[in-house]
């Protein structure tokens, strides 16, 4: 195992738990060590510090994986794997239901590498060189542990090719046939699509403002943009509502939606499969109204310097969606851009219904679940705000 040295004075931040050592942080970014390989990292002074992935093509040299002097092998994969399932557990229970996230990236100390449960299938993200390379034996560690009948890797993110990666997803254990798994949770079930759904079949990290929504929902009329698989409009059906219109630009995530709403016995729900700004302006001009908006929006910017614009979009949804709400209604909305603060995020909204011509009063704020959990030394492994308001005029 090489090692690596740290600049004088840029140790402090990993010290204090941050993950990542950015490459002008080093004493010197060497190019005869293979992208993926496990170093050892000192700091100036040749105290240690632990021991980590190094790529010599990313901005990010080295993700630190243990503060130890060892090795990623099987006994390392199984006890984080085995960690990080304990605190799943103590959360969630199987009648509750059966799908989460076992490993949320660096949070849950495996820096660059996602991991969900859905029912008996297994689904893989690597975002890191280190992580790629120990894909075969994070699969068998998986296999050994969970005995899934399908692991399925969804490396499609371009978070990839900043670490010189490439994109692709593939079926690496079982038969296609068993990438279509049946979840349930809090009630509801859901049909999901391994292999073909978004990022890795089915957005989790919304499951407890999904279950919020359901106060907001009885005998209202609800309108659910950017409703992917369904989820809050489902949601908002199980709690009362009158009706849902669910909005989406993929026809294909729609029909996943018609199923799940079917498999729940749901019936007073339309799909639209359309941009969302556009039919939104559209009810606008048309004088459309709801008791409940919900606004779950992709992210608007994975960079900083993409950030104004980013902001800009978040304001002209938010005052489409409350132009739509009517008094005495409900906005409930949400964004996933790590890059958007919650005062940006909650800034946007009150500029939004200032535009509008609306109060709105919060009366519910939250982030992300608790299969999602943040290292506080890591501001980067929190993304999600989510946020609910009383609409008057």
């Amino acid at each position: 195992m090489q090692s690596l040295y740290l600049k004088p004075k840029e140790h402090h931040r990993i010290q204090k738990g941050h993950l990542w050592v950015f490459s002008n942080e080093l004493a010197s970014v060497p190019r005869d060590i293979a992208s993926g390989e496990t170093v050892k990292l000192f700091t100036h002074d040749k105290k240690f510090l632990g021991t980590g992935f190094y790529n010599p093509h990313s901005l990010i040299s080295v993700r630190l994986i243990s503060v130890k002097d060892e090795q990623p092998d099987k006994e390392f994969f199984t006890r984080k794997f085995l960690e990080a399932l304990k605190l799943r557990e103590l959360i969630y229970k199987n009648e509750e239901t059966n799908a989460y996230r076992l490993v949320h990236g660096e949070s849950d100390g495996l820096p660059g590498l996602i991991v969900d449960r859905f029912n008996q299938a297994i689904v893989i993200q690597a975002f890191s060189a280190g992580m790629d390379i120990h894909l075969s034996l994070i699969c068998d560690v998986l296999q050994e542990l969970f005995n899934p009948t399908v692991i399925i890797v969804r490396n499609e993110s371009p978070l990839r090719e900043l670490e010189g990666l490439t994109l692709y997803k593939d079926i690496v254990r079982g038969e296609k046939s068993e990438t279509v798994q049946t979840i349930h949770d809090a009630g509801i079930t859901y049909e999901v699509n391994l292999f073909e759904g978004q990022k890795t079949g089915f957005f989790l990290d919304q499951r407890e403002n999904r279950r919020v929504i359901r106060k907001f929902a009885e005998n209202a009329d609800v309108l659910d943009v950017f409703t992917n698989d369904g989820g809050f409009a489902l949601n908002a059906l199980y709690g009362g509502a009158h009706s849902a219109i669910l909005i989406d630009a993929s026809k294909e995530a729609l029909q996943r939606a018609d199923r799940n709403a079917q498999l729940n016995k749901f019936r007073e729900y339309s799909l639209v499969a359309a941009d969302a700004f556009d039919t939104l302006d559209q009810m606008v001009e048309s004088q459309e109204s709801f008791n409940l908006v919900i606004l779950d929006p992709p992210s608007f910017t994975k960079s900083r310097k993409n950030l104004p614009g980013a902001l800009k979009a978040y304001k002209r949804l938010n005052k489409l969606g409350l132009q739509l709400v009517k008094s005495g209604g409900f906005l409930a909305t949400a964004s996933c851009s790590h890059h958007v603060s919650e005062e940006d995020f909650l800034q946007s909204v009150h500029q939004a219904a200032l535009s509008a011509g609306c109060q709105v009063r919060l009366i519910h704020k939250n982030s992300q679940p608790f299969d999602h959990p943040v290292l506080l030394a890591m501001p980067e492994t929190s993304y999600l705000k989510f946020a609910c308001f009383y609409v008057t005029r």
